[in-house]
């Protein structure tokens, strides 16, 4: 019988059973299609040697007016303003005590130190700076003590330890004088969500010492929003005070609130999320506090509306009191019972509660912005699940993906089943919504249940889901990541994890060590599978074309045979398609002499090989008729 051109449809499909999807693609890791063909995805490289503390939630780049290329990273526990690979910590402080408020004390034999200081608010994991404290008398120094410190236990409302890198002796029985001075970095937030009910369920200074909970609640982990104004940049920690950096400080200076600055009119105290609108200059609050009390009041009122968006005068970052001579104002989403999440476009910023979606437009004086419901009944995963590339957002609902461009309409997902059958929703916040422009890719980072902390996993984000929005198509694999970022002023897409920024799209492998990757097709038969079927020789054809593998790069192809569709796979055989040569032409070898029986069979190829890049075309294979059975 002559050969048998393999040819597939682009993206994979596993929302249909593998016997009805023949001609298809059934699973992959770390793949992408490319003008209807499959090919390994690139690879990943740190950005620095240097590391940053905390999980990264957010990341953001803009470039200031002096060209200095400036990426915002906000954490669980800090937040930074990376710059040249160094990692500058801007995290706000929240209280500055008066010398003396603080005293130390020592228990020979042991690092752990225990700090004095009447309603300090210090939750667990909180970092605290101190300076002007003198030695404890032994190996306990004030160079010791007058640097910053984590907490490491919280034992009452005005006291607390932590642990120092010396260990104390019997001389330390001092308690580092009347000059000591600590100053609070705001609370930390939670790595992963957590419920419960009663004591501990929720954190330290968000009720009462000594008081429980008597309802079930949930305690949210720690999620960022940040954009420039020009060359500074305001954050926000989601359900909390909005904070500037003027970047005029210095990397060494730390952000302070909003409320603070010159000329502030009632400036947000609490919102879930900022954003600068940068058609028409202005920052807008959602889910914020309302307005202060007059006119001459800093700030707002300090009591969140989760409905209320507020937005400050055109130009003017802290000027929030709306008055006949500026565009200051204020709107309630009419649908939902909280805000989720806003994205800008070109055009307009859409806007999500947990039930709806609004469109929010500039028109300018008097109302300044105007705002329409463009759905309702219609879901969002979480804070970050959303992103736009020009002029078209797509999101991740709680069992739906979603694309709006004009017209809120659900995304055909063929592996739809495969997402949401595997995700662990106790920390869907964690969901990372990202574009890979130069691929036509949305990507959502996303947790499984099968690394939720209950099946004795991390909780964190493990797999990812990619939408080709060009070819319609969709496929997966497994990625530890956080946050991601397009590239655009950089030159590669950035994702972080584990306290390392990883450049994407860079070469082949995981940062220097080999990457593996796959692709199995659905099984094939002859006629309506009925006969068994003989497969002797497989034709490979692909291209190393861009491996940088100094020995030569490979892929494995094997066939997989089986007798009916609720079967196992049989017989298996493998061989690899090796590169012989790449210049004057490219050679590969020409015939693997496989053999597989069976009423049907599928192809796998993979590279686990050091720098191989590899991209599959149509291989071709000897197949039989080899009787009934």
């Amino acid at each position: 019988m002559p050969l048998q051109k393999l040819q597939f449809r682009p993206g994979i499909n596993k929302d249909v059973t593998s016997y009805s999807n023949e001609g298809g693609w059934v699973d992959g890791d770390k793949i992408r299609f490319r003008l209807g063909f499959p090919e390994k995805i690139g690879g990943w490289l740190k950005y620095s040697v240097n590391t940053f503390q905390g999980a990264a939630r957010a990341l953001h780049n803009w470039i200031a007016l002096d060209g200095s290329n400036f990426l915002g990273i906000g954490t669980h526990l800090k937040y930074y303003v990376e710059e040249g690979g160094g990692f500058n910590d801007i995290t706000p402080l929240r209280s500055t005590t008066a010398a003396g408020d603080v005293t130390f004390a020592a228990t020979n034999g042991s690092t752990t130190i225990t700090v004095s200081d009447t309603n300090h608010g210090a939750v667990l994991n909180d970092f605290v700076e101190f300076s002007g404290a003198a030695t404890l008398g032994g190996n306990i120094t004030a160079a010791i003590l007058n640097a910053e410190h984590q907490v490491t236990a919280v034992i009452s409302s005005s006291q607390y330890q932590i642990v120092v890198s010396a260990t104390a002796n019997g001389s330390d029985t001092g308690n580092g004088g009347s000059s000591v001075v600590g100053k609070y970095q705001i609370n930390v937030g939670l790595n992963s969500q957590v419920g419960g009910t009663g004591w501990g369920s929720s954190t330290w200074g968000r009720g009462g010492w000594g008081s429980g909970s008597a309802l079930t609640t949930v305690a949210e982990i720690r999620l960022w929003s940040h954009d420039n104004f020009g060359e500074d940049i305001i954050i926000n920690p989601r359900d909390s005070n909005v904070y500037y950096w003027d970047k005029g400080t210095g990397l060494s200076a730390r952000a302070v609130e909003l409320s603070t600055l010159s000329g502030a009119k009632s400036a947000p105290q609490i919102a879930k999320q900022i954003l600068v609108s940068d058609q028409d200059r202005h920052v807008l609050a959602f889910g914020c506090d309302g307005l202060g009390a007059n006119s001459s009041a800093a700030q707002g009122n300090g009591v969140q509306d989760p409905l209320l968006v507020r937005f400050s005068s055109q130009e003017n970052a802290v000027d929030w009191f709306p008055t006949s001579t500026n565009t200051a104002g204020d709107l309630i989403l009419g649908s939902g019972s909280e805000f989720v999440q806003a994205v800008e476009t070109k055009r307009e910023i859409l806007v999500w509660t947990d039930t709806s979606l609004h469109s929010m437009r500039f028109i300018g004086p008097p109302f300044t912005f105007g705002i329409q419901q463009l759905a309702s009944n219609i879901t969002i995963m979480g804070p970050n699940a959303a992103v736009a590339t020009e002029d078209v957002v797509y999101w991740m609902g709680i069992d739906n993906f979603y694309t709006y461009s004009g017209q809120t309409k659900q995304l055909n997902c063929t592996v739809k089943d495969h997402v949401f059958n595997d995700f662990n929703f106790s920390q869907a916040d964690k969901v990372y919504g990202g574009i890979n422009s130069e691929f036509s890719e949305v990507i959502w980072l996303y947790p499984s249940e099968t690394n939720s902390l209950a099946s004795g996993g991390s909780g964190e984000n493990d797999k990812y889901v990619i939408y080709n929005y060009k070819d319609e198509i969709w496929y997966y694999g497994n990625l530890s990541r956080s946050a991601w970022l397009d590239r655009g002023i950089r030159t590669f897409p950035i994702a972080a994890e584990s306290g390392y920024l990883y450049n994407h799209e860079f070469e082949y492998d995981d940062d220097g060590s080999a990457m593996d990757s796959f692709i199995e097709s659905a099984p094939m038969d002859i006629g309506d599978g009925d006969k068994f079927a003989l497969v002797t020789t497989v034709v490979p054809d692909l291209t190393f074309v861009g491996s940088t593998a100094l020995s030569s790069p490979q892929a494995t192809f094997t066939l997989k045979a089986r007798t009916e569709p609720g079967a196992a796979y049989g017989s298996t055989s493998s061989g690899s398609a090796v590169r012989t040569a790449s210049s004057p032409v490219e050679t590969f070898t020409e015939l693997l002499n496989l053999r597989v029986r069976g009423r049907s069979f599928a192809i796998k190829v993979d590279s686990s090989a050091l720098g191989t890049k590899w991209k599959l075309g149509s291989p071709r294979v000897d197949i039989r008729p080899d009787g009934r059975r």
